[in-house]
């Protein structure tokens, strides 16, 4: 897996989950599969950050964000 990629869909999945563990958090029921979600996109995050020589700054994931889009769309 190419690791802009695994960059933003450890981003997406991460975003999608927050809603998903404060429903849980909010009706009082365990967030097992939000919590499952957020080690997924850890991972991803962790891979792409450690998979790639010299990492990402903040200011290039809106870049890597588009091309990784304009690639495959």
């Amino acid at each position: 897996m190419d690791t802009d990629l695994a960059l933003i869909l450890g981003l997406v999945i991460g975003g999608f989950s927050i809603p998903s563990l404060l429903s849980a958090m909010s009706d009082r029921r365990p967030p097992r599969a939000s919590a499952l979600t957020i080690l997924i996109a850890f991972g991803l995050l962790l891979y792409a950050m450690t998979a790639k020589p010299g990492g990402y700054q903040m200011n290039q994931i809106p870049d890597v964000f588009f091309s990784v889009l304009g690639r495959y769309l």
